[in-house]
């Protein structure tokens, strides 16, 4: 089957070459010229399981938008819609939230139903960009003509991840109003897998979207209190802690996402919960749970600078780590940069190194430090620490090592035995 992928980013790249391994014809359309570099040097730029191997063998074709609806029935658009860098998740939280920026979906969506009209034949246009509900309907629909069937289908996947979470998701989420169009992209998954198919409204789909991703959030903050709270009180230890709530799957789910850490991040996690604080102050919601999750993730923040100011007194501070989560270079929305805003906001230099994303060796050798680890990349596990320094490790999996002091984050002081 011929798939037709507008946008080929950090998303659409590693779907469409998904969708490609099980055997369909993606023709593609992006206007950045960095897309047409990765695939022809069959590289790309930042890290992705899978990925590589798949360029080496991909096929992709990438035409104008006009070539691309008349040889593809299925039209899947996966154009970005961000937020402003200050509404990522790197900077303290603004108090007036704001919805996404639409201006790029709707520019490729007008240019893709004229595209649509202009070849006279039915297309299905599958919608994946993350909006808040009721936009597909106020903003997307109407921009459609006769010849167009919509489809929304967002993705629920992680950065680094892509292709093996679009090849074996939890499930696929269609909203739609015909149920002609949702019958055939449900058919088309049937070619890629056998997850389970929730077809619901637009409306539906668009909130299922973004409030899967606060619920994740939700989880990340719950656990960094836990951490708090177990740092704090005498015998308690984060990990125990965590781990036996996790034996809870019948009602409090999988242990996914409950472990104590840094807050969480990527180009979703943060900004999604901003949106939706700004849905929620346009319905007039009785209680801003969104809010309350940001909040926690910048206090949480704060109480981790405070830890490196009682142990950074005559040293200078290092935070390793820059990437949002292990084994990426991607910075989206990482909370060890907003970390170290907030550090620099109280007048401390801070050095940060990430192996990931910073070319180069590590931090030269001097005096002591307090280091902190941002980031829980493997590199980081046995790192050659200056003698004198002090470790501030949330992720508590750094190594001994002689002459260095670790402090584990979220497990109290010890208690005496009877």
């Amino acid at each position: 089957m011929n798939i037709g992928f507008f946008g080929l980013g950090k998303l659409g790249l590693p779907t469409a070459l998904a969708i490609e391994s099980r055997g369909h014809r993606v023709i593609g359309y992006d206007p950045a010229p960095a897309v047409g570099e990765s695939l022809s040097r069959r590289r790309i730029p930042y890290q992705e399981e899978g990925v590589d191997a798949a360029l080496a063998r991909t096929r992709i074709e990438l035409a104008l938008e006009d070539e691309v609806v008349s040889r593809c029935e299925l039209l899947f658009i996966a154009i970005q819609t961000p937020h402003a860098p200050e509404h990522e998740g790197v900077t303290r939280m603004l108090e007036c939230p704001c919805d996404f920026d639409y201006s790029f979906l709707r520019g490729g969506m007008t240019r893709i139903a004229d595209a649509i009209e202009r070849a006279g034949r039915v297309r299905i246009v599958v919608v994946v960009s993350t909006v808040l509900p009721g936009t597909i309907r106020r903003e997307m629909l109407p921009l459609l003509g006769e010849h167009a069937r919509l489809c929304y289908n967002p993705s629920f996947i992680a950065m680094g991840t892509v292709m093996r979470n679009f090849l074996s998701p939890e499930f696929v989420l269609l909203g739609a109003d015909e149920k002609g169009a949702a019958s055939e992209v449900a058919e088309f998954y049937r070619t890629i897998h056998d997850a389970p198919i929730h077809r619901t409204s637009i409306e539906s789909a668009e909130l299922i979207k973004v409030l899967y991703n606060t619920f994740l959030s939700t989880k990340i903050a719950f656990a960094n209190t836990a951490m708090e709270l177990c740092h704090k009180i005498p015998g308690a230890t984060v990990d125990d802690v965590t781990a036996g709530l996790s034996l809870g799957t019948q009602r409090i789910l999988s242990p996914r996402y409950l472990s104590g850490g840094m807050g969480d991040g990527g180009g979703c996690h943060p900004r999604d919960n901003i949106a939706l604080r700004h849905l929620a102050q346009r319905l007039s919601l009785s209680f801003d749970w969104f809010d309350a999750v940001m909040r926690q993730r910048e206090r949480h923040t704060e109480w981790l600078a405070s830890l490196i100011e009682r142990h950074a007194a005559g040293r200078g501070v290092c935070i390793l780590g820059k990437a949002f989560k292990a084994g990426s270079n991607l910075t989206a929305g990482s909370p060890a940069i907003l970390l170290r805003n907030v550090l620099v906001e109280h007048g401390h230099e801070v050095v940060m190194w990430d192996p990931h994303v910073d070319a180069g060796e590590a931090p030269p050798a001097g005096s002591s430090r307090c280091y902190f680890v941002g980031t829980r990349h493997a590199e980081f596990r046995s790192f050659p620490f200056i003698k004198g320094s002090v470790v501030l490790d949330p992720w508590r999996y750094i190594l001994p090592q002689d002459g260095v002091e670790v402090i584990p984050i979220g497990i109290g002081p010890s208690v005496g035995t009877a």
